[in-house]
């Protein structure tokens, strides 16, 4: 199936690894120019090497940290430098630490908010213009299964990637007949660094080993397995492809049939 964005300019948060680097690679594959950005110029730098490898779009890096005053700006440069405009922008960020609601001090709301909710908003506003402008545009915004069903122990997660939901559908209807898509996408456990970090801190919680609690967070699962960053990374990029038009303020759950809400 061709998504019909094969030309098209991404910006992907958070791309270094994971899901991020999985929509930035299911994206190049369909002929996007792809801006990758995160942490470890390093890990940037071979993740772009290999996308460029593979002939079908092409990817570009740029470092940066979300949690830092001027990441917005840096970032819009970059994409004029490195895309020329940004037609699709996917907004990821990391998570917060593990942790109950009592865990949740008011320094830490502050420090992960700005990270995880105001420079994603921020950015967002920066780019709709020119997204009006031209009559085309896709936002995705990843989140979490949490926002559905509150994961336990993560706390922090559940409350601020709650505050995405009720912007982003209050954008879709915003936007929409500017012919500007805004949906998320919500992974369940897809096997990344992430998943075992939070399975490592889940172990030591309950005192059992790491392979207890992967096999009891399987069982939990429909589908009887973790699901993979290149499966999340395809429904990613068909939200933001052409072939989406019509598909817009919804949630996207990618987790094997995990979630037990209707």
């Amino acid at each position: 199936m061709d998504l019909g964005i094969s030309g098209k300019r991404a910006l992907v948060l958070a791309s270094s690894r994971g899901l991020g680097l999985g929509i930035a690679t299911a994206l190049a594959q369909e002929g996007v120019h792809v801006l990758l950005c995160g942490r470890s110029g390093d890990r940037l730098a071979e993740n772009c090497k290999a996308i460029n490898a593979a002939g079908k779009g092409k990817a570009d890096w740029v470092w940066a940290d979300l949690a830092e005053e001027d990441a917005v700006t840096l970032l819009l440069k970059a994409a004029e430098e490195k895309l020329g405009g940004i037609d699709i922008l996917v907004n990821n960020t990391g998570g917060p630490t593990p942790g109950t609601s009592e865990d949740m001090t008011v320094q830490k709301l502050e420090t992960y908010f700005q990270s995880m909710v105001l420079r994603v908003i921020a950015l967002t506003n920066a780019v709709l213009p020119a997204m009006k402008a031209q009559g085309w545009g896709r936002i995705l915004t990843v989140a979490s299964s949490g926002v559905i069903e509150p994961i336990p122990n993560l706390a922090l997660s559940n409350t601020l990637r709650g505050a995405l939901v009720g912007w982003n559908k209050t954008l879709a209807t915003e936007v929409a007949s500017h012919g500007i898509t805004a949906n998320m996408i919500l992974p369940g456990r897809i096997h990344t660094d992430r998943i075992d970090e939070l399975d490592g801190a889940n172990a030591k919680r309950q005192g059992k080993s790491l392979e207890e609690v992967r096999k009891a967070s399987i069982a939990s699962i429909p589908a009887g397995r973790l699901g993979t960053v290149e499966e999340f990374g395809a429904a990613g990029a068909f939200l933001c492809s052409h072939a989406a038009a019509y598909v817009t303020g919804t949630m996207l759950r990618v987790d094997g049939g995990a979630a037990k809400s209707l």
